[in-house]
């Protein structure tokens, strides 16, 4: 398997690490624009091969010749947050990018899967999706994973337990009108409200709603990427294993959940294929009514798009 990971920030060199070190791909790619960089970087990690025990190459390039034939390609280029910033800022900007991006993969792998991790995630996956000219189910975004896993986190804080024994899933769009659902929240089957009283838990599902701008303003020139790239590493790792996962993840929607034409975090089975279904949950009003608006803001995003 081969693997190339564009942008060679924070979060796309932990994503390349990540993979090396899980042993994912027998060659991972890392390209970025600035010269020096991914060389240096990738022929680091490499060296650290003895250490962890991996064979895979890792190179780094300024160019996408050596990404040719890559079985997923994973986006983090772009623009990062900065503290005042909301990801809808970073917009227009991003999508430029991940345009030039997309053509890029394209020309050299078109038959890959692409996993798109850049801020606007949801806008930013419409614009690799329509540039690509890919199927659907083969250009899909890291949303709700992250946000589940932020989530999960500050459970696990709140009640001194165990990340391993809290399942939780967190639908829409990855910003913060994200949709935290505390129905299908458990601790080892037990409903999370017989835990956590109801403003506590309000509390959480608010600060999982802030949880990247609350690294944002502790960074202050830079953004979350351990978590992220943990993310889109479940991602690709879901793929390439075939793994049949159910994962919330960034998909193009087409009548689920009463969404149309836009991408949005919803459950779905991550396999070789991509996204090989979208499986729809039950949802009560309230719930469909806030993954609806979240669907909506993301969708006035794509429609404001200058590209």
């Amino acid at each position: 398997m081969k693997v190339s990971v564009i942008g060679a920030g924070h979060v796309g060199a932990t994503v390349a690490q990540r993979i090396a070190e899980k042993k994912l791909a027998q060659e991972v790619v890392l390209v970025d624009i600035i010269e020096g960089i991914p060389q240096g970087k990738a022929l680091d990690m490499w060296e650290s091969a003895p250490i962890e025990g991996f064979d895979g190459k890792v190179i780094g390039t300024n160019g996408y010749e050596e990404t040719a034939g890559s079985d997923v390609v994973v986006v983090t280029a772009g623009l990062a947050r900065k503290p005042g910033m909301s990801r809808d800022d970073l917009r227009d900007k991003n999508a430029e990018i991940i345009k030039s991006v997309t053509e890029q993969v394209v020309r050299y792998s078109p038959q890959t899967m692409i996993i798109m991790v850049t801020n606007p995630l949801d806008v930013m996956t419409y614009v690799a999706y329509k540039v690509s000219g890919f199927e659907p189910n083969r250009v899909f975004g890291q949303a709700g994973i992250l946000d589940t896993a932020r989530y999960r986190t500050f459970l696990s804080m709140e009640l001194g337990i165990s990340v391993r024994d809290i399942q939780a899933m967190v639908l829409g769009g990855h910003g913060d009108d994200m949709v935290p659902l505390p129905r299908y929240t458990t601790v080892s089957g037990i409903p999370i409200t017989q835990m956590i009283a109801k403003d506590r838990l309000d509390a959480i599902i608010e600060r999982t709603r802030k949880g990247g701008g609350e690294i944002v303003q502790y960074l202050k020139t830079g953004s979350a990427y351990y978590a992220p790239s943990a993310a889109a590493v479940e991602m690709v790792e879901a793929v390439i294993h075939d793994a049949k996962r159910l994962l919330p993840c960034s998909a193009w929607l087409t009548g689920q959940f009463g969404i149309r034409d836009t991408y949005a975090g919803v459950p779905v089975i991550l396999g070789k294929n991509g996204v090989e279904n979208i499986v729809e949950i039950e949802l009560t009003d309230e719930e469909k009514a806030m993954l609806q608006a979240s669907a909506n803001h993301v969708k006035q995003n794509i429609e404001a798009l200058k590209i």
